[in-house]
């Protein structure tokens, strides 16, 4: 399934991602030359939806067009036929940022070859770059507490969410290999998220080292996200006066980042309904529903206090992927030290 060259195909720099197909063919890795010889990684389009990386890989390349880049630059373009419909992933095909774990499909296939092309080069640094549907600030993710993914992740900016589950995706396989990042750059084609990713992306090209030492405790708001909260399978759920079996707030994405008190009216189920038509598990598996969420005449309210990420108003998405993330906030020098 993967293509691997050693030059820009003619157009990519100026394709619309609608229209990436019309230049590559599949997902490609492309390598190439600069002055410093370790490359740094990027990897796009690994939701067909989730253009921003695109467009900012195009707008970094173009500062260098009959210029060397200041380092070897080797980039993933993932998903390029979801990419042509606007889809996260055609249906029957598997997420491609659930896939960098061995398993059983083509999919799974591609991603380990694409990490044995990358092992024997030493990567400097890896950055996925993402977007989110709902309402969020620009942040980086990392799934080490490792003082260079710390410092890598507050160059984009202070939000940092630290995650080990699910383990499956790209930033987590390549964190064995090198400092790992994954940015989320808010909605799609937004061009301020654009703007910060082609700068970020630049700022790496640059870099000759990551610094070893603590961020400081003032520089950087670090989460980490200690469960995953879906709708039940099955279960009609909408948006503000929805009328369906769980109805969320027509503007629920804006609790993004918000840290929230107990006793938050999160949804509203129909009287007489039991459950509160959500699922939390945490990052060991378990089942910690009843520990975030209760029903109580008609309202699931929030038990503690809690921050949610990625809280999203499109449907589709929660169905393919979750409902949000709980996050709860710690301290970065105190996590580093005890990783």
């Amino acid at each position: 399934m993967l293509n691997v060259i050693d030059q820009l195909p003619p157009g990519l720099l100026d394709v619309d991602p609608l229209d990436l197909h019309r230049v590559l063919d599949g997902p490609t890795l492309i390598h190439l030359p600069g002055r410093r010889e370790q490359p740094l990684f990027i990897s796009t389009l690994l939701h067909g939806n989730e253009v921003s990386g695109l467009l900012a890989l195009q707008a970094l390349l173009r500062r260098y067009v009959g210029v060397e880049l200041p380092r070897a630059l080797s980039v993933f373009i993932g998903n390029v036929a979801a990419a042509r419909d606007g889809l996260r992933h055609l249906p029957g095909q598997p997420d491609f940022n659930r896939i960098w774990k061995p398993g059983p499909t083509p999919e799974h296939a591609m991603a380990r070859r694409v990490i044995e092309e990358m092992r024997p080069r030493r990567p400097f640094v890896s950055v996925d770059v993402h977007n989110n549907t709902g309402v969020n600030p620009h942040y980086g993710c990392v799934n080490h507490l490792d003082h260079r993914f710390l410092h890598l992740a507050a160059l984009f900016g202070r939000t940092v969410v630290y995650f080990t589950q699910p383990d499956t995706v790209q930033s987590r396989a390549f964190a064995e290999l090198c400092p790992a990042v994954t940015l989320e750059c808010g909605k799609s084609r937004d061009p301020l998220g654009v703007e910060r990713a082609t700068d970020f992306l630049d700022a790496c090209l640059h870099l000759a080292a990551l610094p070893e030492h603590p961020v400081a405790a003032h520089d950087l708001d670090l989460f980490h996200t200690v469960a995953r909260v879906e709708v039940e399978q099955g279960l009609r759920f909408g948006f503000g006066e929805c009328g369906e079996s769980l109805c969320f707030p027509g503007d629920m994405d804006h609790l993004n980042f918000r840290e929230l008190p107990a006793d938050t009216v999160l949804a509203t189920r129909p009287e007489g309904t039991r459950g509160t038509g959500l699922v939390a598990v945490d990052e060991a598996g378990r089942n910690v529903t009843a520990r975030y969420f209760g029903l109580a005449q008609g309202q699931v309210r929030l038990l503690r206090p809690l921050m949610p990420s990625m809280l999203t108003l499109d449907a589709t998405v929660i169905r393919q992927d979750c409902l949000c993330y709980v996050m709860e906030r710690i301290d970065p020098v105190q996590a580093a030290a005890s990783a």
